[in-house]
């Protein structure tokens, strides 16, 4: 029986990946040691590091008015590292789209004053807020958006246009390099690697090298100044190597499958795939305003909390795993990032309209 893992994050992992990382585990060309276990500063891990970056730099068309760097702990910390760096006690616009930009706008507060220019809290999360309708700062610092919402299924089908002299920030985290964009229009990204671009432990920050000047040395720890990675080619201390390799293996991966553009289709086909059946079905619905659904993580629910866990367990006996809503909002989730093939959402569906024929 196939297994397709649905889970949020840490999530499932290109196959093709997996088994490369499985036969060069203990043995890294033919070394005699495992790429954990080689030193950061040897000559088989730079080339990793290397082409991680080139990688990366490729995929998203990035300039060398950009700095890629990895670093440890998150997106959780970029929430509390940017502000340390960029704030400078002024003033950010947050947009609160769901837990995480709440959570990142919390610690921004703690380095300066948080305008949140919009927010869908009152409605449970349910959609993206019209740029219409955001109270923007005029001397903003940055703006700040999370670009797709893991837990509450929402995700900006286009993504905001910056304001003149407002560099534009982002937490990608669950939908980097899911679809093209120009990473020219905003000022930083950042992305926690475990849901398209490898295991947990490292994050991707892309950031201008300008923005990075601003920082007062004075006031920010080493360990949390981006100068300290753009000088030392986020090799100050000892990185998280294998997470690295794993980012290396997977953006050499997503190359030969055609780039962004080639896995944006395949998303786009998967997504459809999924919310064609839902909006067909008359037991099992999605609470997301249609505009604003995630091509990445689906929410949705049965008639009942007590069918929605007899959906996951079942689910979960036919190969088909993790597919239980965060805990803050219950419910069922799938989420079918880069790595998970058209047939495991076909297989889902499947699922789906079994377990609609046999509880209706």
């Amino acid at each position: 029986m196939a297994i397709y893992n649905f889970a949020a994050g840490p999530a499932m992992l290109p196959k093709a990946v997996m088994e490369r990382a499985q036969a060069e585990f203990t043995n890294y060309q033919n070394c005699g040691s495992g790429i954990m276990e080689l030193s950061h500063r040897g000559k088989l891990f730079q080339p990793v590091i290397d082409r991680a970056e080139a990688n990366v730099r490729e995929l998203l068309n990035i300039s060398d008015d950009y700095a890629v760097l990895f670093i440890q702990g998150g997106a959780s910390l970029q929430f509390a590292m940017l502000a340390m760096n960029l704030l400078n006690g002024g003033v950010a616009d947050y947009v609160d789209t769901g837990v995480w930009s709440a959570k990142a706008a919390k610690e921004a507060a703690m380095f300066g004053t948080v305008n949140l220019v919009a927010s869908s809290k009152a409605t449970k999360y349910d959609h993206i807020p019209a740029q219409s309708e955001w109270k923007r700062s005029e001397n903003a610092a940055y703006l700040h958006i999370t670009s797709n919402n893991t837990v509450a299924g929402t995700q900006y089908q286009v993504l905001p246009k910056p304001t003149a002299g407002v560099p534009m920030i982002a937490d990608m985290s669950s939908d980097i390099m899911s679809r093209v964009f120009d990473i020219n229009d905003f000022g930083m990204i950042y992305a926690g690697a475990q849901k398209n671009l490898g295991p947990s432990g490292v994050a991707l920050v892309v950031i201008r090298k300008d923005l990075a000047a601003r920082t007062d040395e004075s006031k920010v720890p080493t360990m949390l100044r981006y100068s300290t990675y753009i000088d030392n080619g986020s090799m100050f201390n000892t990185p998280p190597t294998f997470a690295i390799y794993m980012l290396a293996l997977i953006t050499d991966w997503l190359k030969g499958i055609g780039g962004v553009a080639a896995i944006e289709k395949i998303n786009n086909e998967k997504a459809a795939i999924l919310y064609d059946f839902l909006d067909n079905s008359t037991f099992f619905k999605s609470p997301v305003a249609k505009a604003d659904r995630s091509r990445m993580n689906v929410v949705f629910r049965t008639p009942s909390d007590e069918l929605d866990a007899a959906f996951v367990k079942e689910a979960k006996e036919n190969g088909l795993t993790d597919l239980k809503g965060h805990r803050l909002v219950g419910g069922c989730r799938a989420s079918i990032y880069n790595a998970m093939p058209i047939e495991g959402v076909k297989a889902l569906v499947e699922f789906m309209k079994k377990f609609e024929l046999a509880n209706k």
